[in-house]
């Protein structure tokens, strides 16, 4: 197979899939939730979380006013949903009112924990900063939310109870293959 060299980067999908996500936030009496693709973790002490948003968002706005947000993990079974809150603005609509989202309680913030997330956490934001036409908006995860009948032992996903919907860009979801997993040790590996 030939690879192909460009300037520039293209549609800019090479780097998919991504696990997809809802970015939640209430504030002015409202919520709201939009769908993210561009996120990462960035350290364990402290905590930090990052999802990266254009400014043009109604989302940005209301998380710099909240100064809060939520990460909810979904499963493929929700990507409608996923699709959905990415394709309306809550300033035009209560995205929880009309797609009939779920809630249940979060335990350190105001921000909503979606019922149908295998994961969430709650993040208070640390920091926002503008790198081209987004802004990488950092939380600290002040709590964690999973249904842990999906999860092992050691808090790693059992991709046997869940599939997680994965966004490869372009309007497509797909799932993880759930036979094809490697387990590779780095105390055997990093001393090749």
């Amino acid at each position: 197979m030939a690879k192909v060299s460009t300037e520039g980067v293209g549609q800019f999908y090479h780097h998919y899939p991504r696990v997809a996500t809802i970015v939640t936030v209430h504030t002015r009496g409202q919520d709201n939730a939009m769908a993210v693709a561009w996120h990462s973790s960035i350290s364990f002490d402290p905590p930090l979380y990052g999802i990266s948003i254009s400014p043009k968002r109604f989302t940005y706005e209301l998380i710099l006013e909240a100064k809060e947000f939520g990460v909810n993990f979904m499963p493929m079974d929700k990507a409608e949903l996923i699709a959905s809150v990415g394709g309306i603005s809550g300033r035009e609509v209560d995205k929880f009112q009309r797609f009939g989202i779920a809630e249940e309680k979060p335990l350190k913030t105001s921000v909503p924990i979606l019922k149908d997330a295998y994961a969430a956490y709650e993040c208070k934001l640390v920091d926002h900063k503008v790198y081209g036409d987004h802004v990488w908006v950092v939380g600290e995860i002040l709590a964690s939310h999973f249904d842990e009948d999906l999860f092992t032992g050691e808090q790693v996903l059992d991709l046997k109870r869940v599939s997680p919907a994965l966004y490869l860009g372009a309007e497509l979801y797909t799932i993880p293959a759930k036979d094809i997993i490697r387990h590779l040790d780095r105390k055997v590996y990093g001393k090749r």
